[in-house]
């Protein structure tokens, strides 16, 4: 059953080719290329991923960018902003399992099992470059490179969910929470959504945190007390404030992997 309701959504897709120059983000001009984090393509490769991008997609804060059980022409690179990865049950209740980010590659399940199998909801505006479903055997193909950062984004997706795996099942319910606070800010900062030092807001909600953590309403309120003595975070009515993410990454023992450079599309 699609329990997925899109709204705010806005696309720009460009014609073949001559149009790419009035793109708003043309690949050539990315500011994901700015990033220490990112890997910067080759002549050949910004070539062909400039042809492959159709276009621009914009949607409005808690628009539903993808959704479950549908199909999709297209994979999107996420440039602006942030959304959360969510299932539902079919009495309604939402286990989200991981975020998303600018230089995140979504769509990829749909494009490779026909239809998808979650959601993707947006936390902020949100603007994601728009590729074709249809080229993608040609990166294959022709840019061996350009599969091998598919395939290790793809594989970078699947140790972030056996990280929230192993806090759901093993860690108790401040060190999930820390964790999640730290990795989020680590990804947050690594890929330009928020400044590299100093306190900063996440746009979370205590239900976001609950459907993340496997945790009731109640007993994640609890928990951010618990944090909030400690004084590492404090929660205000726009989110989260992070007054201290080492002290958080401490609590969590988690480590910052995102220094690493990786590949993006």
């Amino acid at each position: 059953m699609n329990l997925c309701r899109p709204v705010g959504v806005e696309m720009t897709v460009m014609p073949n080719d001559p149009a790419r120059s009035t793109r708003k983000y043309p690949c050539e001009r990315c500011p994901l290329r700015r990033r220490k984090l990112f890997r910067d393509f080759t002549g050949e490769e910004l070539a062909f991923v400039s042809s492959f991008k159709r276009g621009e997609l914009s949607v409005d804060k808690g628009a539903t960018v993808l959704c479950e059980g549908t199909m999709t022409p297209h994979l999107y690179t996420v440039l602006e902003g942030w959304g959360f990865r969510y299932k539902l049950l079919p009495d309604g209740r939402r286990q989200i399992v991981n975020f998303v980010m600018p230089g995140d590659l979504v769509g990829l399940q749909g494009s490779l099992m026909d239809e998808m199998h979650h959601s993707i909801e947006a936390l902020s505006p949100m603007t994601l470059c728009v590729f074709e479903r249809g080229k993608l055997m040609t990166l294959y193909r022709e840019h061996p490179e350009l599969a091998y950062d598919v395939t290790w984004l793809a594989s970078r997706e699947e140790c972030m969910l056996d990280e929230n795996l192993l806090s759901i099942g093993r860690r108790s319910a401040l060190e999930r929470l820390a964790y999640l606070v730290a990795f989020l800010i680590g990804r947050a900062r690594a890929s330009g959504l928020v400044p590299d030092k100093g306190p900063f807001v996440m746009a979370l909600t205590q239900q976001h945190v609950a459907d993340t953590l496997g945790l009731s309403l109640v007993h994640t309120n609890k928990t951010v007390r618990r944090l909030a003595d400690r004084k590492l975070l404090r929660w205000r009515d726009g989110g989260c404030e992070v007054l201290d993410a080492d002290g958080l990454a401490e609590l969590a023992g988690w480590e910052n992997d995102e220094a690493r450079q990786r590949p993006f599309l």
